[in-house]
């Protein structure tokens, strides 16, 4: 008899540190406490990377969220964010399924929101090779050079005024103008999108990408929240007419004669016509919407962002505001009046205040989100597949163990 006992004492020991090195081994990261059916959705506030942020003050830079129906992870400092961007890559490179992105994508066809495959990989190649090479890029400087002295003009003749100027609308319109010419090859003036109504289609793209879709955390009956609230309807009148301007910006290709200058946009249509083969098919007309959306969205909006951040803390900052004068005064001389592509590897000082922006002011806080395709391990804690990666950019600039007095606008 006590035999018996003495192996089922053993027996039961077993099993007991059995299922605490398999509790152990599968421990995941610190996770606020969350309601039933939402999770930690009410914990994330207006400003979710601020909410984040304080979330993580006292959960960790590695945090566990359950948000609706979806687990996800949220890392707040560099050097966790260092193990999942670079350390772990492969592990968590694809993108989530989300109803804003796949709105505006034509379905993923795109390259940042597409899911990592073949396609994926092979539009990237070619968008590297053909649309953003060096010689490209180097292209468009003239039009560049041409719009910044069309705003210095606007903002001097303001001065002579004394008119105030607003500079997010002139940065706003900077870029628009750079952006459309280099990739459209004309101005959007006299197309379906004017001036105001254009910007404002861009700021609404932006809005729905941010805001909150219920089918995002609820895939099975979110639909019938986003559509009761009107996202549903806003999204699809977006999208409509951005469809609407790709397609007038296609007709105009067909008009105009550019002198043999090829643009964004007839490149991708000699490619489409060219048939080139892409993934599991051929380029079609979505692709190159797709494409351009990534270029209007991903390049209008963050560079206008960055220059009105920067103006605004130089302007509270006048020790760092005379620096950067001096500086671009002493490069360019008392014979010219634009500073030119050449002239901006000599600007140290100003290439500072612009990471010290970036630092402080991210255009994305929240970079664009991840999906873990298989596990891995942050700080020791287990990340399991089909969990959403969140990379708080905008609390890791504020990170008090990487950056000291990390609120205050210092360049240097």
């Amino acid at each position: 008899m006590a035999t018996i006992w003495f192996l089922s004492a053993v027996f039961l020991t077993c099993l007991l540190l059995a299922a605490l090195k398999r509790k152990k081994q599968q421990r995941g990261p610190p996770s606020p406490p969350g309601f039933p059916i939402i999770g930690n959705l009410h914990q994330l506030g207006d400003l979710p990377h601020q909410s984040l942020w304080r979330l993580s003050k006292k959960y960790g830079p590695v945090m566990f969220l359950r948000l609706g129906r979806v687990p996800t992870v949220v890392v707040s400092s560099s050097e966790t964010a260092k193990q999942a961007l670079k350390t772990h890559d492969i592990h968590c490179c694809s993108r989530p399924s989300l109803e804003g992105p796949r709105a505006l994508s034509y379905n993923y066809l795109d390259i940042a929101f597409s899911p990592f495959d073949d396609y994926w990989k092979e539009l990237r190649r070619m968008c590297v090779q053909e649309l953003f090479s060096a010689k490209r890029v180097h292209s468009i400087q003239p039009i560049k050079e041409e719009e910044v002295k069309r705003l210095i003009d606007s903002v001097a003749e303001s001065a002579s005024s004394r008119s105030p100027v607003n500079l997010s609308e002139k940065f706003l319109a900077l870029t628009v103008s750079v952006i459309c010419k280099a990739a459209f090859g004309l101005s959007f003036q006299g197309t379906v999108l004017n001036n105001d109504r254009f910007n404002k289609l861009v700021r609404e793209a932006f809005m729905f990408l941010g805001s909150f879709s219920a089918s995002d955390f609820f895939p099975n009956g979110g639909w019938i929240i986003d559509r009761l609230t009107g996202l549903q309807g806003w999204r699809e009148r977006s999208v409509r007419d951005l469809d609407d301007f790709y397609e007038q910006m296609f007709d105009l290709h067909k008009q105009v004669n550019k002198n043999g200058v090829e643009d964004f946009v007839d490149l991708l249509l000699r490619l489409e016509k060219e048939e080139t083969v892409l993934g599991y098919g051929k380029l079609t007309r979505n692709h190159i919407k797709a494409i351009l959306m990534n270029v209007l969205l991903g390049a209008i909006n963050t560079s206008a962002i960055t220059m009105t951040w920067a103006m605004a803390e130089l302007m509270r900052n006048p020790r760092a505001m005379d620096k950067v004068q001096t500086e671009i005064r002493n490069q360019m001389g008392n014979n010219r009046s634009v500073i030119t592509l050449d002239d901006i590897d000599q600007l140290h000082y100003l290439k500072m205040v612009i990471k010290e922006t970036w630092r402080l002011h991210p255009p994305a806080p929240l970079l664009v989100p991840r999906e873990v395709i298989s596990e891995f391990e942050i700080n020791g804690y287990k990340i399991q597949p089909k969990t959403l990666l969140h990379v708080n950019a905008w609390a890791i600039g504020r990170d008090p163990d990487t950056w000291k007095d990390p609120e205050v606008f210092f360049p240097e």
